[in-house]
C-alpha cells in the first residue's frame, strides 16, 4: 500500500514492519480491525490498517459506513504510545525506541 501524507510517500513494501495488532472480535464483526506499525529508512513511523464499519478505517458507503483501509503518519512518541496501547513485546519496542529502565 502506498500513500502520500504531508508531501511524503509512505510505502508498506519499502518500510519495515515493527509490530501488528488486531481487534479481539472475529473478522466478520463490524468492529473488527487490524493494523501494522512501520518505520521508513528515514526513521518516519506510520500505521497501515484495515477494518469494518465500526473501526477507524471505515469508509463512506452511500449514507452508511463500510469496510476500508488506510495509512496514518505518526511521530516517534505516537508510535511508542501505539506500542504501549497494543502491548507490543518489550524486546520489539526496545529495538526501535529509547526505553528508560523503571
Amino acid at each position: 500500500m502506498k500513500r502520500v501524507i504531508d508531501g511524503k510517500l509512505y510505502d508498506t513494501d519499502k518500510a519495515t514492519c515493527i509490530a501488528s495488532a488486531e481487534s479481539s472480535c472475529c473478522k466478520s464483526d463490524f468492529g473488527w480491525w487490524e493494523e501494522e506499525l512501520y518505520v521508513t529508512d528515514k526513521g518516519r513511523f506510520f500505521i497501515a490498517g484495515e477494518g469494518h464499519a465500526n473501526s477507524r478505517w471505515a469508509e463512506p458507503c452511500g449514507n452508511m459506513r463500510g469496510p476500508g483501509s488506510g495509512m496514518i503518519a505518526m511521530t516517534k512518541n505516537e508510535a511508542l504510545e501505539w506500542c504501549e496501547q497494543h502491548r507490543i513485546a518489550a524486546d520489539t519496542v526496545s529495538k526501535h525506541f529509547e526505553i528508560e529502565p523503571a
